[in-house]
């Protein structure tokens, strides 16, 4: 099995508020729209974030726990973006903020060397958005 990711699916309460945070807040653009079900967006070289109305994810996925976007906690896992400077973390904070996101906390330097900040997006997933001064951080940069 190769190691990679192809997909990472989000599944979101109103996927038309999640289509219109990522598409029209944070300017990105959809590769695949199925009206009520899925909203597809090409995000790296081999890797899409998959938008699924929550509905249409239970009744093939299973159940999702209680908790999860209706207020009882964060998800357990986070989204990152990785970008080359602070200022452009600043940036890429300040761009979901307006997009309607709600910043979790301010941007700071970590004690590994980075600066990172979190926001969260209509669903309450969190995304990262750093500046990694590592090699594994220059890896995942365009």
């Amino acid at each position: 099995m190769d190691q990679r990711i192809s997909f990472v699916t989000l599944a979101v309460a109103d996927l038309e508020a999640s289509r219109r945070f990522y598409l029209d807040g944070l300017g990105w653009t959809e590769a695949l729209h199925e009206p009520g079900d899925v909203s597809m967006i090409h995000v790296g070289e081999h890797v899409v974030l998959s938008l699924w109305d929550r509905v249409a994810f239970e009744a093939e996925v299973g159940p999702i726990a209680a908790g999860v976007s209706s207020g009882g906690g964060v998800p357990p896992f986070t989204l990152a973006h990785n970008v080359a400077t602070p200022e452009e973390v600043d940036a890429v904070l300040a761009l979901a903020e307006a997009a309607g996101a709600e910043r979790v906390g301010e941007p700071q330097e970590r004690e590994w060397g980075g600066y990172t900040g979190y926001f969260a997006d209509p669903d309450g997933f969190r995304w990262e958005v750093a500046t990694n001064p590592g090699p594994i951080g220059q890896k995942v940069l365009p």
